[in-house]
């Protein structure tokens, strides 16, 4: 019973993922949500409560991995580190990283985040806003001190900013391709290109650290790639850091 109920619930989460990410969730309606899951409207209810439920279920689970995969990057980053400040580009692709391999994953859930990520930064009501701060608030806010030890000379204020614009820069490296792609007359990837989020991190990598360290305002000089930049922290096994 405990296996059916969980398999239900998750095809009604898939079933609206879907359709937030086509249409958004404000015009997505309950009778449409329950024809794609094939349950009813009693199913909905009993798993989620109400419509505003199923949406933050919905975001709370994508959220959710991606969170705990950034947080569990970083976890084993510090503890290699042993106290020791961290490379500036080991916690920028801790961060970044798994949102681009997200956003580039296979499976329809997957390719369904991007768009809803974006639609959701639109909501007019600020619902889904201010779940997406309280989702996000206590893992910026480690990425953040990170950053700052490894940047011990960047006022708080700058890292703040250049946090902001990487996250600008990011959300429309992943979404805004397609566009890009046709305005440019630029070809298809090729099918089966297995490495192509590999490629668009290596790419956004190199573009955010170069932002990440420009002159800070009224300066000339590039701040410096931190104090162990090139010292004795490594990356964990299977990572490719700028």
């Amino acid at each position: 019973m405990t296996l059916s109920r969980s398999s239900t619930r998750n095809t009604i989460l898939d079933a609206a993922e879907q359709l937030f990410a086509q249409q958004g969730h404000d015009n997505t309606s309950m009778r449409q949500i329950t024809a794609a899951a094939g349950v009813n409207l009693s199913a909905v209810n009993y798993h989620f409560g109400s419509k505003d439920g199923l949406v933050h279920a919905v975001f709370e689970r994508r959220l959710t991995a991606l969170n705990q995969e950034r947080l569990a990057l970083l976890d084993e980053l510090e503890n290699e580190a042993q106290g020791q400040p961290l490379k500036p580009s080991l916690i920028v692709e801790a961060f970044f990283g798994p949102l681009v391999r997200h956003a580039s994953g296979a499976s329809p859930g997957e390719k369904a985040f991007v768009p809803l990520l974006e639609r959701s930064m639109s909501d007019p009501g600020g619902f889904i806003r201010s779940m997406f701060v309280d989702e996000h608030t206590g893992v910026i806010e480690r990425f953040k001190h990170a950053l700052l030890k490894s940047l011990p000379d960047v006022p708080e204020e700058e890292i703040v900013w250049r946090f902001h614009f990487m996250l600008g820069a990011t959300s429309y490296a992943i979404s805004g391709t397609e566009v890009l792609r046709l305005a440019m007359g630029w070809p298809e990837p090729e099918p089966g290109d297995g490495d192509g989020a590999q490629k668009l991190l290596a790419r956004l990598m190199s573009f955010l650290l170069g932002g990440l360290r420009a002159p800070l305002p009224g300066a000339t000089a590039p701040l410096p790639h931190g104090r162990h930049e090139y010292g004795a922290a490594k990356a964990p096994a299977n990572r490719n850091p700028s």
